[in-house]
């Protein structure tokens, strides 16, 4: 379905039922240079448990239109304005990576109005490697392939793909090649900049779960610990075998970990 938000038009993925905002809610927000396929799975499975589902395209990204917003903070407004043009007043929210960094934030500032919290990937600060920021901004290609490399663990990109015949790495790739040439250079820019990762932990109020790869390189568990220990309760989940891309490769146990942390409707 297409939101209008500050006049945007906006797509959101709603798992394949028609979006109700009478129903409890759940947004799931993607990562840097991605869209909203990246949460294809466990977006479907909540739309057909009960929820109302917005796996958004960010700005920029995907199917959406607009520019890419430049800041965790901006994109954390962004996803009040969003709710309010898509008739929401409460609801949970998913993020991954940079996605992560923007659900953190907006619960943040939501207070009451979030109600449940799940951080995939995530970090109290998400510098970007220098050579990688460098190739983003001069050389997309190769800026794909390095964040290929370093998100998936070494059986993913060997063929560990959970549907047979199906290419983990080429997926990746095609998918951050989908988005206009400079999105992901600022996507990364935004994750550099972001400083307030443990105010905003320390602000929210509402259920927390921190989803983390045992083999993640990008936000390693330790990083993600430091979010966990500042969220009262949060619960901590580590995927066995999984790098940073953990919906592509452990879906079901991703997914799993969702359930077990929102629930049914």
């Amino acid at each position: 379905m297409m939101i209008l938000v500050d006049g945007v038009p906006i797509y959101a993925a709603t798992g394949g039922r028609p979006f109700d905002p009478a129903r409890p809610a759940v947004i799931f927000l993607h990562g840097a240079g991605m869209d909203h396929t990246a949460f294809g799975l466990q977006s479907r499975w909540f739309a057909w448990h009960g929820w109302s589902v917005l796996a958004v395209d960010l700005p920029g990204h995907g199917r959406s239109e607009g520019t890419p917003i430049g800041s965790i903070a901006g994109l954390a407004a962004w996803v009040e304005r969003l709710m309010a043009a898509a008739g929401v007043e409460k609801a949970a929210l998913v993020g991954h990576s940079m996605g992560a960094a923007i659900a953190l934030e907006a619960a943040a500032r939501l207070g009451g109005r979030a109600t449940q919290l799940a951080l995939l990937g995530v970090a109290a600060a998400m510098p970007v490697h220098p050579e990688l920021m460098a190739a983003a901004e001069s050389d997309p290609a190769r800026a794909y392939k390095m964040m290929t490399g370093w998100s998936l663990a070494h059986g993913a990109r060997t063929g560990g793909n959970p549907t047979p015949g199906l290419w983990m790495s080429g997926g990746t790739l095609a998918l951050l090649a989908a988005n206009a040439r400079g999105t992901l250079a600022k996507d990364f820019a935004a994750c550099s900049a972001w400083t307030t990762g443990k105010a905003a932990a320390a602000a929210v109020k509402c259920p927390a779960t921190i989803i983390m790869g045992a083999l993640d390189v990008m936000t390693p568990p330790r990083s993600a610990l430091e979010i966990a220990e500042l969220i009262p309760a949060a619960r901590r989940v580590t995927l066995p075998a999984t790098g940073h891309m953990m919906m592509y490769e452990a879906p079901d146990a991703t997914l799993d970990a969702l359930i077990a942390s929102l629930g049914r409707a």
